[in-house]
């Protein structure tokens, strides 16, 4: 089984100490070459900082988006959970409807979202793609990734939104010609508006190159839509994930995903390039296929921050898998902050049924977790907080590292993982690592 083989470089790597073992190493400040390990697990990206910009609020997101949807000369990929079907995303499907290279047959547009929550309701992501397989079927391909593990009679009896709790498809990110945007964002109204989120703009053409690759890969083992909005197997690929040998269905994903990485990761890492100060690691988790490798990271960067290390921790859904939770009390040295949403800032307060007492449900947990660290006597060392602001939701996850006796973070993570259970084993996330020396 090939993504076996994979496993066991991450665990191998996770678990030796980095004195015994010599890695390739990019970096040449030294409170980041203890890092360097993260060349053995991913592919390093060796980027210049001007490369890099931050936008702040939802608006400057989607202002973002629309531009490049008009403007876009080669490729558009929009990977996100869903595509919204209000006005500012019918926005969106304009844009591209009327992008100049779109109408002469020179723009490629792939899209990649989940099957279950882009089919919910009548008026849903699908319907709302079907103008751009009009237009023009050839240069668009549209993709619904269907867990394997909705199937039989869950398929058949679970009612939308419940049939969700399976698995998704939860990676967010956009790429524009050799411009990418990566975010935790999905392509709805809320994400543009009043829901604070985070969002980097990258710059790079490998990079972009890696990604559509990883997308493509996913893409042959999902659903294709078609204009009539059917959704069928992708050429070449010969088992529905909801029907038939889940176990060989698993195996094949998996082993396609596996690798991809590892041969992005060999081929981009064996000429890596001087001249830069900033290296991106994309990281990829895909649970349920076997894929473990973002949380295999973001727990080993956790457990050897070194004392004096400050680490900032954002999740919109503070649900902690027991693993980083036993990390943070038990191993980790470093200061940590914990910034979560507050009850009234979570995107399913006042939902209908269930869903609506989810907010407290995550505040439960987080009181829980509080209480077992004053047991402990790590309350001063690691401390929550809640984001409340009149208004908005809070949707904003990643990872701060403060090395010791800096002003300032010189690593990142930022993506779609919310560091739970959810993100560790049923879902399809990524987010990058993002390690600078630039001020």
């Amino acid at each position: 089984m090939f993504r076996r083989m994979l496993n066991t470089v991450i665990e191998t790597t996770i678990n030796t100490q980095h004195e015994s073992v010599v890695h390739p190493s990019p970096f040449s400040q030294n409170d980041v070459t203890h890092l360097n390990w993260l060349c053995s697990v991913t592919p390093c990206f060796p980027i210049k900082a001007k490369n890099v910009s931050i936008l702040h609020e939802p608006q400057e997101f989607y202002e973002a988006l629309y531009e490049k949807c008009l403007t876009a000369q080669k490729r558009i990929t929009l990977v996100s959970l869903y595509l919204g079907t209000g006005a500012m995303e019918s926005n969106l499907v304009t844009a591209m409807l009327n992008n100049t290279y779109f109408i002469n047959g020179s723009l490629k547009i792939n899209i990649l979202l989940d099957y279950t929550r882009g089919s919910r309701f009548p008026n849903n992501s699908r319907t709302a793609l079907i103008p751009l397989l009009k237009r023009n079927d050839i240069n668009c391909n549209v993709s619904l990734y269907h867990t394997p593990v909705l199937r039989g009679l869950r398929k058949r009896l679970a009612p939308n939104r419940w049939n969700e709790l399976f698995g998704l498809q939860h990676m967010k990110l956009y790429i524009f010609d050799d411009t990418l945007i990566i975010s935790g964002a999905n392509l709805s109204n809320d994400y543009f508006t009043n829901r604070q989120d985070r969002y980097f703009m990258i710059t790079d053409k490998n990079l972009c190159d890696f990604y559509s690759g990883l997308v493509s890969k996913v893409q042959n083992f999902s659903l294709e839509l078609d204009k009539y909005d059917n959704a069928s197997l992708s050429t070449g690929w010969t088992q529905l994930p909801y029907e038939g040998d889940k176990h060989k269905f698993v195996e094949q994903a998996g082993d396609t995903i596996e690798n991809y990485l590892l041969d992005a990761r060999d081929e981009q890492n064996s000429h890596l390039k001087d001249g830069c100060d900033t290296w991106v690691f994309p990281l990829v988790q895909m649970g349920q296929l076997g894929i473990e490798q973002d949380a295999a990271v973001t727990d080993r960067i956790l457990a050897e921050a070194p004392k004096g290390t400050r680490l900032y921790i954002a999740t919109g859904y503070f649900n902690l898998t027991h693993q980083y939770m036993e990390t943070i009390i038990y191993n980790s040295q470093a200061r940590c902050k914990l910034l979560m949403a507050h009850p009234n800032a979570n995107g399913f307060k006042g939902a209908k049924g269930a869903a609506g007492g989810i907010p407290d449900a995550y505040s439960l947990i987080a009181q829980r977790f509080r209480a077992k660290l004053e047991k402990l006597g790590q309350s001063n060392r690691v401390t929550l907080q809640e984001y409340l602001k009149p208004g908005w939701t809070y949707h904003a996850k990643g990872l701060w590292y403060y090395p010791p006796n800096s002003e300032y973070p010189s690593l990142t993570l930022i993506g779609s993982p919310n560091f739970g259970e959810r993100s560790v084993k049923k879902d399809l996330e990524t987010q990058v690592a993002i390690v600078t020396e630039n001020e």
